[in-house]
């Protein structure tokens, strides 16, 4: 007998729903019976047991399982790279790229270079992903994203190779008869005074305002967060309080019934990254969509990157790179 992909796959998927082998057999469109069948034969051939079982059900994994279950994990993303290499080879300008990331990013600085890539590479099929940091970092980990383009908690990526991509600030938006209208560069006590609406936690460069107010010794209400721009407008439009986005989310033409004070003197400015699983094999088109994304992360610099052993040393490879800013 030879040990099957779809086994490995089929003990992968037990393994991350809990052992529920009909949750399982749902995430992979297959017959429970089927999975079970399949495991028991995977289970014979090797000659040890990877699960526990009470009845009929699965109660936990045993120590073969916990053993073999990461380099059943490994097979299968080798067997995934075996499949892109040979698609690079047999047709360069077709295939999928997948991208995890966060509202603001997807919303305000994506549109255009998604749409720069898609007229090159008419033949991409191009998914999104939206999350918060922690699942972006699982997906792309996982190979559910080719990519990861994060601001906040880089250290949940620690497993991927992430790149800086630009720097940018915030604005503070207020409606037109606020207070603050009269004020153009507002101090940080000033700024407290008012109620606040801003990112959620972990949230597009969120920490970096939290830190601002803590080094001053202020504790500014924060009176409604959201992981989205758009909606963080509207309760300034209901008068909520004032807000504090990325600067990238203030539309001149949409915004126009709002004020929006550049911060960039009250808070220090986030780096956006992106980022992929050490082991990535890199098609043509998608060193292409990074360079589109960040001018300065050409083919050979993000070789150098996926060279180097650590972060730090990825890091020292983008010390002096000047970055754009938004």
């Amino acid at each position: 007998k030879i040990m099957k992909l779809q086994q490995l796959r089929y003990i992968l998927e037990v393994s991350k729903q809990n052992l529920n082998i009909s949750h399982a057999a749902e995430a992979l469109y297959t017959s429970q019976p089927g999975i079970s069948k399949q495991i028991k034969q995977l289970e014979d051939e090797l000659g040890v047991e990877l699960f526990h079982r009470s009845g009929k059900h699965l109660s936990s994994v045993t120590a073969a399982g916990e053993a073999i279950l990461p380099l059943a994990s490994e097979m299968l993303k080798t067997a995934n790279t075996i499949k892109v290499v040979a698609e690079e080879f047999s047709n360069q300008r077709q295939g999928n790229l997948s991208i995890a990331t966060t509202h603001t990013q997807s919303r305000y600085v994506l549109p255009q270079i998604i749409k720069r890539f898609m007229n090159t590479y008419q033949d991409v099929a191009l998914h999104m992903h939206q999350g918060t940091p922690l699942q972006i970092a699982e997906m792309a980990a996982s190979g559910v994203a080719d990519f990861a383009i994060a601001t906040e908690a880089l250290a949940l990526f620690s497993d991927l190779i992430m790149m800086p991509c630009y720097r940018w600030n915030r604005a503070i938006l207020i409606p037109r008869n606020h207070p603050l209208a009269s004020i153009s560069a507002p101090s940080l006590e000033e700024i407290a005074r008012h109620p606040i609406v801003t990112y959620t936690f972990g949230f597009t460069g969120r920490s970096k305002l939290d830190d601002a107010f803590a080094q001053k010794g202020l504790s500014p209400r924060v009176v409604f967060t959201a992981t989205d721009a758009d909606v963080i407008k509207t309760y300034v439009r209901l008068g909520l309080g004032i807000g504090i986005v990325a600067r990238m989310a203030c539309d001149p033409v949409s915004d126009a019934d709002l004020i929006a004070i550049d911060a960039g003197h009250l808070f220090a400015a986030s780096t956006t990254s992106i980022g992929f699983r050490r082991g990535t094999f890199l098609r043509g088109y998608m060193y292409d969509f990074m360079e589109m994304f960040a001018p300065h992360l050409n083919r050979e610099r993000i070789d150098l990157a996926m060279n180097c052993p650590d972060k730090a040393a990825i890091d020292k490879l983008f010390i002096g790179i000047p970055l754009p800013s938004y």
